[in-house]
This record gives structure tokens, sequence and C-alpha cells, in this order.
């Protein structure tokens, strides 16, 4: 029997209301369904743990891409594929609009579908020449001053090599899918998400000189922080750990990758017409 988990974004009221019609046509048709943990004790439904979520042949999230992004923290390790239901904002991961879920999950059971496999990145936090900590991410991994220090200086080194020093708020590293996120609200290209590279932007940097840079995806990217002040590693804006002093973060591609349930191939672009407003006249 097909398994199929569901996360859900409960703020949504149009997203719990799709998800309990969901699975209800599902299990009317033999297919076996649980929810998340948080989701199935406010609905009164069968749960499975975010731990045990990827489990299932198929994840299914009902929200915006916060909560697919929180599947594929789970999911990358295994590819379980995700389909991306979207009830959000922006909408730039989601692929599958409210009125196609079941069309959408039809093709995935009768072996249909079509995948997408993102490229992640992996950052390490390293303290006195050791991996201390490992976090992987589908937008982006940021180094950020910590809300209570003032601007500080980030060190740049790209395979090895010293690039910058820049005064700024923070540095990001993001992927083509993630330049359509905290990137691009940082003054960061636009990237296809169909081409392998990293984008690395500077968070509100006190230097004329500093600009975004589109990178190889085998790029090594260290980043350092200045003495002064406390830092914070980022993951996806979810995951967070408190650097030292003397710290370092090595960012490289990932081997992990989140595997979406690809609807419509040129999603994308239609996204950026309809989300950003480019198909309107000011």
């Amino acid at each position: 029997m097909p398994k199929l988990n569901f996360l859900l974004n409960l703020q949504r009221e149009d997203a719990v209301e799709a998800a309990l019609d969901t699975a209800k046509w599902l299990r009317g048709v033999g297919v076996e369904v649980a929810f998340d943990h948080e989701s199935a004790a406010a609905l009164d439904e069968s749960c499975v743990t975010l731990a045990e979520i990827a489990g299932a042949d198929l994840v299914v999230t009902f929200g915006g891409d916060g909560t697919l992004i929180r599947a594929g923290r789970y999911c990358s390790e295994t590819k379980t594929p995700i389909l991306g239901v979207y009830f959000g904002q922006f909408g730039f991961v989601t692929q599958c609009e409210p009125q196609e879920v079941r069309t959408a999950i039809r093709q995935f059971l009768d072996g249909e579908a079509e995948f997408d496999d993102r490229m992640m990145l992996k950052g390490e936090l390293i303290r006195k020449d050791e991996v201390v900590a490992t976090l992987h991410a589908l937008n982006e991994v940021t180094v950020q001053r910590s809300i209570a220090t003032k601007m500080t200086v980030f060190g740049i080194r790209i395979d090895w090599e010293d690039v910058a020093l820049y005064p700024a708020d923070g540095i990001l590293v993001a992927t083509p899918t993630g330049s359509t996120a905290y990137s691009l609200s940082a003054g960061g290209p636009v990237v296809d998400p169909r081409v392998q590279a990293m984008v690395l932007t500077p968070i509100t940097p006190h230097s004329l000189g500093a600009r975004p840079l589109v990178l190889s995806p085998e790029s090594r990217i260290e980043l350092s922080v200045g003495v002064r002040g406390d830092a914070v590693l980022w993951a996806d804006g979810q995951s967070r750990l408190n650097m030292l002093t003397g710290d370092t973060v090595v960012i490289t591609r990932s081997e992990r990758v989140t595997r979406l349930v690809m609807v419509d191939r040129s999603d994308f672009l239609m996204k950026l017409r309809t989300r950003l407003l480019w198909g309107a006249r000011s």
C-alpha cells in the first residue's frame, strides 16, 4: 500500500482544509496517509514525527516555501520526493497549485511523475581546526552579526584564496533555488534553478566595492568574523548556531539534494512574472 505523509502550515485555514480533503480522497482509494505530529494533534489525525516524515513514498506539504523547506531538512538525506502545494505569499519553491494536487498525486502513484533535484549547500562550523557542527540548506547558509552586536568585519576566502574583508551585517551563500529568497532581498541576482552555482551576497555592506558573486558549484567558501562582536550561523533561517571568537564557516556543495515533484517545466518563469509583478504595468 502506498504511503504519503503530510506537513502543514496550521496558520493557513485553506491549507488545512485542502490537506484534510486530500487525505479523505487518498484513503478512499487505498492510500495510507499520516500527518506531521503538530498537525495530527490539532486535527485528531494519525501522526508521524518530523524525524520519521521521510519514511513515506511521497511527502506533501500544504503551505508556503517555509513549510516545504522544513520537509526538505528531513527528506533530503533519503531523497524522498516532496510535492509542495502552494498556500503562501511568494511560493517560488512550491510547484503545485491547490486545484492541481489530485492530478499531481495521481501521476506520482501511476509512476508518471517527473522530478527536479535541487542543489543544496553544506555549512561546516570549524572550531580549533575541528568540525563541530554541520548544517545542510536548500536556500542559503548565512553568517550574521548577533542582534546585540554592531556592524562587524567578515572575511571571505574562496578556494583557499583571500578575497575580501567586508564591514557588513553578514554574508550569505545561496543556491539558485535560494536566489529568490533572502539573497534577492539583500540585492543578489535571480538565478534559474536549473543552473548549478553558488551566489555569495554581502548583507548591508558598508563598502561600495562589495558586490554579489556567482561562483562555481564546486567552490569552497570560508567565512570568518572579526574579533569584535558575536555572530550566528543560520541554515535556511531555521537551524541556528552561535559562533565563538575564532570560529570559521566552510560552505561547499552538499552531497544531499531536495527532490521535488515537477508539475510544470515553465513554473519558474511564470512565477517571476506573477510573484514579482513583472507582468503588471506601473
